[in-house]
């Protein structure tokens, strides 16, 4: 996957609007009334106060402990920067934050201490134990790192972890025992040399011989060459690794190794050097952004190799983040002491073991591929793969309560792998895979209302982030205009006005077709003709023609006829004798699938048939599983002889009938559509009993065009849409007040 360029422009903008910085703290309770605060602070907050007095583990029960990771760095090793110390590192550790957030649900602060002295640094932060659940130690420079953990982890009670050693260790040992596997070989036999001798380095070769690697068979070199047991100015750490073999650089070392692994800088590894190591070797060269050794030189210097990166361009990344924010959720999650050696042995089997797994097509998909496949190009699982929550983290709660860590005990795992699932749902996870999806696709999507300040800043963003190829109908002179306005340049995105002049010939083209199409209908050439001057009729040919592969049509509401001119031009899918929309709501509880909330003013049973269709073609789509309820006043029947429940009743009678596969009910109360165990027990007679319905097809527009409006309105979520769905292509229709953001993420959905 290409990653987008990006500029110091684009960076700076992203972190300081429309408010600055990644994260912010969001209330979880209810805040509106005098009795709510009361309850929030004074007099109501003294009786968790005193039960966390009498019981110190309270705490977990009362607070968001359990649920806080403070990420701490002193800023002395910040990525590629190196010493920039702690204010600089800020942008770096609120990143982080965010990591935690949206891949785990893990609320994180970032908090950045100046501090260099590892003595009075841990007693800072074993200062601050008491407010977190969990310490992500970041970009703290060697061989001090090694000293700050040590030391926290001998005096504190909750999960202590440097994720720049640990994290990179977890990962490159999981892509290590698959890899042997793959090459035929056996951990304690082979030759390691590793290239670097930093915190990572140094961990991730003391993890490698917990799993089985011999130190005998272990040759570490630095920025001076190997470490020689000779060498009496070496510090305790480097000791460890000291060998008394008799040779001195890297391409000594390297002569019939099994395995290289490199955590140091680019460039020094050479095709030369890999051709001398030993048959079916594996490199790691995780330098970055450019590793030790280019991926096409080392794929081309011999067919018997596995090689993993660090790059996200390249197979087989090892990437920190398909282990960091699922480690902390295991642990969190049981109360743990501490991140021990046998949680982290856990969460390399289970990451290894998810990498042999059967890939889902949403994971393909995003990364523009329909093969992943266990084997040389797949040793690890990608980092958007959504098991990565439900495999490792179960995993290493599991490990904790084994070896004698955990404070809680889970108990019903089923219970706790739909928790997992729900976290998944969450903070815009679905629409971060359609994106990646989107930018494997390179789809090219026309929009059509282009002399809009959002439009253009939209289709500029799509562009430069390398997401899809914008196409602008309307007045160039305008457009243009209006982008220098912003501030902003449209060079390499293209612009039609269908009015002018060189576009008559392919006004003339789409008119002639769209008149044969249109013939029996009393469409004439010159009548279709006219019609071709409107940026809608114009922009919706080019697409039938599949000149375009999507259109984003704006300024719709329930009354425009750009609906009514793409039933005419587009067509509907065969079998289906209605088209929809659909809304994505992310929120806190969960992701859900809203129809139709812009297309159908008043639904009949078979409308309802359809768009139930739809929906649950759409959603499957997206990788979900549907479970649809059809809302309405009224529950199973309780409001019979009535128009709109009776519509509803029957609709579900067509599709039991019809379409016994479909996971659909109703007509039911919001109410007990969303509370599985009230539907369940009231009643048990339902078709989805035991199943959280995800999938709610309202009776009227006006229902769910109120509905999704009032819930965004109150901040109860995001939202992506209107999709539509049931046409023979991709137009879909948004608001000419839609945000920037709004209609970047409907054009990805578009891509789809």
């Amino acid at each position: 996957m290409a990653t987008p360029k990006i500029t110091e422009e684009m960076a700076l903008r992203y972190h300081e609007d429309p408010r600055p910085g990644k994260i912010e703290v969001v209330p979880t309770k209810p805040y509106q009334s005098q009795r709510d605060l009361s309850l929030a602070y004074s007099p109501g907050v003294a009786y968790p106060c005193l039960e966390i007095d009498k019981n110190p583990e309270d705490v977990y029960r009362y607070t968001n402990k359990g649920n806080l990771v403070a990420v701490i760095s002193n800023g002395t090793a910040v990525l590629g920067l190196g010493d920039i110390g702690p204010l600089a590192a800020k942008p770096v550790m609120e990143g982080k934050a965010l990591l935690f957030k949206i891949f785990a649900g893990i609320d994180a602060f970032d908090i950045e201490i100046n501090e260099t002295d590892p003595d009075k640094f841990i007693q800072i932060v074993k200062a601050l134990e008491t407010t977190f659940g969990g310490v992500n130690l970041e970009d703290i420079k060697s061989p001090q790192c090694f000293k700050i953990e040590q030391g926290l982890k001998e005096i504190s009670n909750i999960p202590v972890m440097h994720d720049d050693q640990h994290g990179t260790a977890i990962i490159s040992s999981a892509g290590l025992v698959n890899a042997l596997e793959i090459q035929g070989k056996k951990i304690e036999d082979i030759r390691l040399v590793v290239n670097g001798a930093g915190a990572a380095a140094i961990s991730c070769t003391r993890l490698y011989m917990r799993l089985g690697v011999r130190k005998e068979n272990i040759v570490m070199c630095d920025s001076k060459g190997v470490i020689r047991a000779d060498n009496p100015n070496l510090s305790e750490v480097k000791k460890e690794f000291a060998t008394t073999r008799d040779i001195r650089t890297l391409a000594e070392a390297v002569k019939d190794a099994d395995v290289f692994l490199g955590l140091s800088v680019a460039d020094v590894l050479t095709p030369e050097m890999l051709r001398s190591m030993a048959p079916k070797p594996i490199v790691f060269a995780l330098a970055n952004p450019n590793p030790e050794i280019k991926y096409e030189e080392a794929m081309a210097s011999r067919d018997d190799i596995i090689v993993a990166t660090g790059r996200s361009d390249y197979p087989n990344q090892i990437n920190n983040v398909i282990g960091f924010p699922y480690i902390f959720r295991g642990a969190l999650d049981v109360n743990a002491t501490a991140i021990n050696e046998e949680m982290k042995v856990a969460a390399v089997y289970a990451i290894a073991k998810l990498a042999k797994e059967p890939v889902p097509s949403v994971v393909d998909e995003a990364y523009g591929t329909d093969d992943l496949h266990f084997g040389r190009d797949y040793i690890l699982p990608k980092a958007l793969d959504p098991r990565l929550l439900t495999t490792v983290a179960p995993a290493v709660a599991r490990a904790a309560m084994e070896s004698g860590v955990a404070r809680k005990n889970i108990t019903d795992w089923n219970e706790y792998d739909l928790r997992l699932r729900a976290i998944m749902g969450d903070d815009g996870m679905l629409i971060r895979r359609v994106y990646d999806i989107a930018r494997r696709n390179q789809r090219t999507i026309l929009f059509s209302e282009a002399d809009n300040d959002n439009v253009i800043t939209a289709a500029h963003t799509l562009f430069h982030d390398g997401i899809l190829h914008p196409v602008l109908l309307g007045n160039e002179e305008c457009i243009n205009r209006r982008a220098e306005n912003l501030g902003i340049s449209l060079e390499g995105i293209r612009i039609i006005n269908p009015r002018s002049s060189e576009e008559a010939e392919r006004r003339e083209r789409f008119a002639h077709l769209f008149a044969d199409k249109k013939a029996r209908q009393g469409v004439t050439f010159q009548s279709a003709l006219e019609k071709m001057f409107s940026r809608t009729y114009f922009g919706m040919m080019m697409l039938e023609t599949g000149e375009v592969d999507a259109m984003i049509d704006s300024v719709f509401s329930a009354a425009n006829k750009s609906a009514r001119i793409a039933r005419d031009v587009i067509g509907l899918k065969e079998g289906y004798n209605h088209f929809a929309t659909l809304h994505i709501l992310n929120t806190r509880r969960g992701t859900y699938y809203l129809a139709d909330t812009a297309i159908n003013p008043i639904s009949t049973s078979e409308s309802i048939v359809d768009i139930v269709r739809l929906a649950n073609e759409a959603v499957s789509r997206l990788e979900e599983k549907p479970v649809s309820a059809l809302l309405s006043y009224s529950n199973f029947g309780s409001n019979k002889g009535e128009t709109e429940p009776d519509r509803a009743a029957e609709a579900i009678k067509i599709l039991h009938r019809d379409y016994p596969e479909i996971a659909v009910d109703g007509e039911m109360q919001p109410n007990y559509a969303l509370d599985t165990a009230l539907r369940d027990r009231l009643y048990p007679f339902n078709t989805i009993k035991g199943q959280e319905v995800n999938t709610l097809i309202f009776p009227t527009l006006s229902a769910a065009n109120i509905s999704y409006r009032m819930m965004l309105g109150m901040g109860v979520g995001s939202v992506i849409g209107p999709i539509q769905i049931g046409l023979n292509k991709p137009v879909h229709f948004i608001s000419a007040t839609a945000s920037p953001r709004e209609i970047m993420n409907l054009a990805a959905i578009a891509c789809l």
